[in-house]
């Protein structure tokens, strides 16, 4: 169950119609691979509109910004997150970390419409990133975040993997993490691994098992991807650095 602090900023962005989607820690237990975190992140639709509405959820939440950059719409667009902490007193303390763009995901209105929802208790219901969403928002330079993939997926793999779908046996094929799980996937569905291997060409080394040479691949993958985001967040890390010099002055 998410934790009635978690639950009530939630209910306060739902109540005030923003629209937006749980991403981060919170959404990775709603998807069976639990990860503590204190904070809730979420991404938003960054028009007019829907940020004067997160801005009256806000005020409800008795929230602060903490931290650069400030809460206006050009950050958001350009791929900051905004932070802030609430002080209500059934969500003191909780962080709420907002984003409108994300390195190499979708937009917003994409990811609206091929959103999860999951319901939890006295009929309310949350939205969140879609599973392969959430895998492709979290891949990042943070060493924390690739073993949470790999959990996502062997996760969503033992709850499925008696029904499968098309799509959800390509989600596998295109992001499992480890050898094994490759190679068990390749195994059971040879025609999707053969058309997936122009896209991700180590699935030929998972139809002939070869793990060793697996494993150095996917760790090729993912080194490839933390230098793509590292790369991505240069200029804004600087960008932020010259905002809090600002800020200090």
């Amino acid at each position: 169950m998410t934790p009635s602090p978690i639950r009530r900023v939630l209910s306060t962005l739902r109540s005030h119609r923003v629209q937006c989607l749980l991403m981060g820690g919170q959404a990775c237990i709603l998807y069976g691979a639990a990860e503590f975190s204190r904070d809730t992140d979420i991404a938003l639709l960054g028009d007019a509109a829907n940020l004067q509405r997160l801005q009256s959820a806000l005020q409800d939440l008795h929230a602060d910004r903490i931290a650069v950059p400030p809460f206006e719409a050009e950050y958001l667009h350009r791929g900051h997150a905004v932070h802030f902490r609430c002080q209500h007193p059934d969500a003191e303390g909780m962080r709420l970390d907002v984003m409108a763009v994300m390195r190499g995901v979708a937009p917003f209105g994409v990811l609206w419409n091929r959103r999860s929802t999951v319901d939890v208790d006295d009929g309310e219901s949350i939205d969140l990133l879609s599973l392969p969403d959430l895998v492709q928002s979290k891949k990042t330079q943070r060493d924390r975040d690739w073993p949470m993939i790999r959990r996502l997926i062997e996760a969503d793999f033992v709850q499925h993997q008696d029904r499968t779908t098309g799509e959800r046996v390509g989600f596998w094929l295109r992001e499992a993490r480890t050898p094994e799980l490759l190679v068990t996937v390749a195994r059971r569905f040879p025609d999707s691994a053969a058309a997936l291997m122009v896209d991700r060409p180590m699935l030929r080394l998972a139809v002939e098992d070869r793990q060793e040479a697996l494993d150095g691949a996917l760790e090729a993958e993912a080194a490839a991807e933390r230098e793509a985001d590292r790369r991505y967040w240069a200029p804004l890390r600087a960008e932020l650095e010259r905002l809090r010099h600002e800020r200090l002055r």
